[in-house]
């Protein structure tokens, strides 16, 4: 019978556990100070040398390291190689789904990413395609379906991948953790991609609300790299929120926390419903609510008069230009109070001590608009939150996507710690 052994982690385990311990904790610190020798990895694990060699030649048989170089110009010998993980040996893919438009990327084990590609896809047809004959078919979903799997196919062919170990899929609408399946209002298309993924068994297919994902890429590379207890505010064309408490993203019995579009708010002039958000927080701070309220204050979009403006949203658009060409500050302040309305519902109910806005208008609004509806905060709860504008931009879902891709393939091939 076998004595239970150490780890570098200071618990007593069976050898088996012994190892997967020791083998994930030494993939852990190739993947987040790269490339180490043995002798690096000795001294960072605490392990002894005979566990670090017997490590070394598991993980490389097992093709997930392999030696990359050598240390010092002038060192050579065993004792100077430098092993990495072997990125290769997985290729990861993230989907962000839109109503109209499909992003695909394709990352390596490490998620660094390898290609990427985003497809508009009319309403009915094939990417720009909304010609009657597609919307009569027998199958709506067939044409835009087919485009989206081509789009998957022609990055992973451009990445030079085979096939994805993993992919990761971002999309609006609640995720019914009892079927896995989208809830709500969503396009229809989406659900056929998903299925038809899924229905290929080329890999692990994960479906996750796309604001869950922009809070996972905001923890690991944005804003909220510093907490572990935070709430991500999702202000574009709808509302939304993503809640993660101790270090854990929560998303509810049913999959709706944080549908803080149906939140009761003054000013609305009504509440929301079973079957629909208006009255709700979504009313005073959706993007259609936000055009309104620049109205008011005597501003209005500014002619689509450059590609890049003709790609932006009205409420994204009326934002920006009021945050960097000095517009009028009372349209940034009365929508700061709106929007603290919301952030002081949820801190008075979760005081997660921290909140981020993102999404796009939480992107156009950057620190000016933080800052103010943090102020506005502070007048309306006793509980001290700060407000901070997201950093990892219009790109968040995306990233979140091919990290958790990254998490689920690592889990599978490291071996989750026990």
């Amino acid at each position: 019978m076998h004595a239970p052994l150490a780890t570098a982690a200071g618990r007593t385990a069976s050898p088996t556990t012994a190892r997967l311990i020791n083998d994930r904790l030494a993939l852990q610190l190739l993947q987040s100070e790269g490339p180490l020798t043995a002798s690096q990895l000795r001294k960072l694990t605490g392990l002894s040398r005979p566990t670090v060699a017997d490590l070394v030649d598991r993980l490389q048989e097992a093709g997930l390291i392999a030696v990359v170089g050598e240390s010092g110009a002038q060192r050579r010998g065993p004792n100077a190689r430098l092993y990495g993980i072997v990125a290769d040996r997985a290729h990861l893919v993230g989907l962000d789904l839109r109503t109209h438009s499909l992003t695909v990327a394709v990352a390596d084990l490490l998620g660094r990413l390898r290609a990427e590609r985003t497809v508009p896809i009319g309403p009915f047809g094939a990417p720009g395609d909304s010609d009657r004959p597609a919307r009569d078919a027998p199958d709506p979903t067939a044409a835009p379906r087919t485009a989206a799997l081509a789009a998957v196919d022609a990055t992973l062919a451009e990445a030079g991948a085979a096939g994805p170990h993993t992919l990761a899929i971002g999309a609006p609408g609640l995720i019914d953790p009892a079927t896995g399946r989208l809830g709500g209002s969503t396009p229809a298309w989406h659900d056929a991609l998903i299925g038809a993924l899924r229905d290929r068994g080329a890999g692990t297919v994960l479906l996750e609300n796309e604001v869950n994902l922009a809070a996972l890429a905001e923890q690991r590379d944005g804003a909220a790299r510093d907490r572990d207890t935070f709430v991500l505010f999702w202000l574009g064309h709808g509302t939304g929120a993503a809640v993660v408490l101790d270090g854990t993203l929560r998303r509810g019995a049913s999959g709706g926390a944080g549908e803080i579009g149906f939140l009761p708010v003054p000013g609305t002039g009504g509440l929301p419903s079973a079957t629909g958000c208006d009255g709700g927080f979504h009313s005073l701070a959706g993007s259609a609510a936000i055009v309104r309220l620049a109205a008011e204050h005597g501003l209005a979009p500014a002619p689509d008069d450059t590609p890049e403006r003709a790609d932006t949203p009205p409420a994204e658009a009326l934002v920006r230009d009021a945050v960097t060409a000095g517009g009028p500050a009372a349209f940034l302040d009365a929508l700061a109070a709106r929007i603290a309305l919301g952030v002081s519902g949820v801190c008075a109910v979760l005081d997660p001590g921290c909140v981020v806005l993102g999404g796009e208008i939480g992107r156009a609004g950057g620190d000016p608009l933080a800052e103010r509806v943090a102020a506005r905060l502070a007048r309306l709860s006793p509980l001290r939150t700060d407000v901070r504008a997201g950093t990892v931009g219009g790109r968040a879902v995306l990233r979140g996507a091919v990290l958790a891709a990254r998490d689920a393939a690592q889990d599978d091939l490291f071996g989750a710690t026990p």
